[in-house]
């Protein structure tokens, strides 16, 4: 096989150099583009952090945002430790004037706690209690 006056073994030799050339370029291109949608996926990201989805989660987070403890917090309601544990994991739910002395403690309405989990999964566990 003649190419351009050039045989077999010319051929192979500049298609390697042209790769061996356009290779750094190309994978240049790529990390470019992949720092992009990286970069371009941080505030998606961001959201889904501050997106609370259980009570459980909204509790812990606004006692994060106030510096304090789970000992702490349990001490200022009178209660143990464990039972804050269990409502920050959602493991149980605090009684209403728990739910009420906790948002006073973190400076925030009740209302702006229980409005603050998403509601998918209220949703979601009410079509459940219908079914």
């Amino acid at each position: 096989m003649v190419v351009m006056g050039l045989g077999l073994p010319e051929v192979v030799m500049v298609l390697a150099v042209i790769v061996i050339k356009v290779i750094p370029y190309i994978l240049f291109a790529v990390l470019v583009a992949l720092v992009v949608r990286y970069l371009n996926a941080r505030p998606r990201r961001d959201r889904e952090r501050k997106t609370a989805h259980s009570l459980g989660e909204v509790l812990a987070e606004e006692r994060r945002r106030c510096g304090m403890t789970q000992e702490f917090v349990a001490h200022e309601l009178g209660v143990s430790r464990q039972a804050v544990s269990k409502w920050e994991k959602g493991a149980s739910d605090p009684s209403t004037h728990n739910l009420i002395a906790l948002a006073e403690l973190y400076g925030v309405d009740a209302a702006t706690l229980i409005k603050s989990v998403e509601r998918d999964g209220s949703k979601a566990a009410s079509a459940a209690s219908e079914g």
